[in-house]
């Protein structure tokens, strides 16, 4: 049971730094304890735990306008912030998360600010059937957070500057273009500031959970610890992976996301493999390579391999069915 709320705010817009202290508050949020996190990015294309960072961004634009590309450690698609858009993470215990009191938090707060919005699926919050809101989740060690975007005032056509996106996931949502299906939450009320959204959340997050928050400052943290985890975020085989020279790749978009798998073969043998997704549960993604690596490069025996793995929670195991499945009949 959550017993004490915390609330803090980032002073700063650098994303690696955003992304470190979010992990650091992560491994230490007690059992009893919810808290609230709010941050912002400035020029930033954040891609999920398991995303080619080649492939999601156009990584020349982003060079040549000096913005900057981060890697969260959750799972789901890639995403441009600046400073039109308010981050938010909760962080509780396993025991404690709750998915929907969370997006309550959200939605009561626009509601306040005078706009009607809804959740949509697991991932999205609308307003007049338009994202303005996407999420993505994290578990870890008997704790999980729940973080997302809250889109206000975003330079909108930065969105297709700097993203590749798939046709096979415009299509699959039956939209013409990314800039086609969100919106921002100025254009429902013009007087909206980021600052008004913070108070907002933070007046709904105490209601929800029925506790007035502790305001933490960033100057509590562990500095060192805080550093640390900077450097893991901020280095290059975090951002962009290691370099990975394939031979053949193949590629599916399901109900639950886009893999890409690289294959090195070697006398009929996968020596290494690569699995690139946007799904939202990335350690399912993360068991893929170890099945197929020393198997034979051949569809029945890499779907044997696939076969093998199993999870208690229906919705992994829907996952492992499906790749056995397409792995099976994919043209290789």
């Amino acid at each position: 049971m959550i017993k004490k709320t915390t609330y803090i705010e980032s002073t700063g817009v650098n994303p690696h730094k955003n992304l470190a202290m979010e992990e650091y508050l992560f491994s230490r949020c007690g059992e009893d304890e919810a808290i609230l996190y709010l941050w912002q990015n400035e020029n930033t294309i954040v891609i999920g735990k398991n995303q080619n960072a080649w492939k999601e961004c156009q990584i020349s634009k982003i060079e040549e306008d000096g913005a900057v590309i981060a890697r969260r450690i959750s799972g789901g698609g890639a995403v441009f912030h600046d400073l039109g858009n308010l981050n938010f993470t909760f962080l509780v215990s396993k025991e404690n998360y709750n998915l929907k009191k969370q997006l309550e938090v959200i939605l009561k707060a626009v509601q306040k600010l005078g706009i009607h919005a809804e959740a949509s699926g697991r991932n999205d919050i609308l307003v007049e059937g338009q994202k303005f809101s996407g999420n993505a989740f994290h578990e870890h060690k008997g704790r999980c957070y729940h973080h997302g975007t809250i889109m206000v005032d975003v330079k909108l056509g930065e969105l297709n500057k700097y993203l590749n996106v798939s046709k096979k996931k415009l299509e699959s949502k039956g939209i013409q273009s990314v800039r086609s299906r969100v919106t921002n939450l100025i254009c429902y009320n013009p007087e909206l500031t980021i600052e008004r959204l913070k108070a907002a959340l933070k007046e709904t997050f105490e209601e929800v959970y029925g506790y007035p928050s502790r305001i933490m400052k960033e100057e509590e943290l562990d500095k060192q610890a805080v550093q640390e985890l900077y450097e893991k975020y901020s280095s290059w085989d975090w951002v962009y992976g290691r370099k990975f020279e394939f031979q053949y790749e193949v590629s599916e978009r399901f109900d639950w996301g886009q893999v890409d798998i690289q294959f090195q073969v070697d006398s009929g043998q996968v020596a290494d493999v690569a699995v690139y997704s946007d799904s939202l549960k990335p350690e399912v993604i993360q068991e893929i390579p170890e099945a197929l690596k020393g198997i034979r490069y051949h569809n029945q025996a890499m779907g044997d391999a696939i076969g093998k793995l199993h999870s208690d929670i229906p919705e992994k195991e829907e996952m492992f069915r499906d790749m056995e499945a397409w792995i099976r009949r994919v043209d290789l």
